[in-house]
């Protein structure tokens, strides 16, 4: 199959899109399917160009299209499997369990982690890529995934809830360790913020 979007389509910091609400699918077309392959196909010829990292997640606004659609990998541990399951207008009905601090990565935030606040479990509603209305409960590393894609859809990149937090940012090395950020140095004047 032929991949059409590279991953130079997704959009970084600071591009100010990425602050931006996303608009409400109203009916899937076939024009969201096509976005949703698009945002496959860049996700994956990222991931291809990373040693060390996977494509969790992707959110449309990530490649510059303002729309309520997120993909999530089908399986987190195994790079060999290239599928992902769109959301469309995802929603979290319920936020559960407890508030836990993790790594954080973002295909759109190039060169920066962070150790990001996010709630064990969550509720979720969305629609599928027929329009079927579809509801599930997500824990561990899935809900954080779709709380950060979620974020997205509403204009918050996950630098922000930790803005404040100077022992919160770390950078990958090149063995794929990562290692703790200098806030003063590394991160207060970067283009995380404008």
């Amino acid at each position: 199959m032929v991949r059409n979007m590279k991953k130079e389509a997704i959009i970084t910091l600071p591009n100010p899109h990425l602050r931006q609400k996303s608009a409400r699918i109203h009916v899937v077309t076939d024009d969201v399917r096509k976005l949703v392959q698009d945002m496959t196909d860049a996700s994956l010829d990222w991931e291809d160009s990373r040693p060390h990292e996977i494509s969790a997640a992707l959110a449309a606004v990530q490649i510059d299209t303002l729309e309520r659609v997120v993909i999530i990998r089908s399986d987190f541990e195994d790079k060999a499997v290239r599928e992902f399951t769109p959301l469309i207008n995802p929603e979290i009905v319920k936020y559960e369990g407890q508030l836990i601090s993790d790594y954080e990565g973002c295909l759109s935030v190039s060169s920066f982690y962070g150790k990001v606040p996010r709630y064990s479990r969550v509720r979720v509603k969305a629609l599928d890529l027929d329009g079927n209305e579809v509801r599930f409960k997500a824990d561990g590393f899935l809900a954080r995934v779709i709380q950060h894609e979620i974020d997205h859809t509403n204009g918050i990149v996950f630098v922000d809830h930790i803005h404040d937090k100077h022992d919160a940012f770390y950078r990958l090395d090149e063995k794929g360790e990562l290692r703790p950020l200098d806030y003063d140095k590394d991160v207060a004047h970067s283009v995380l913020w404008d």
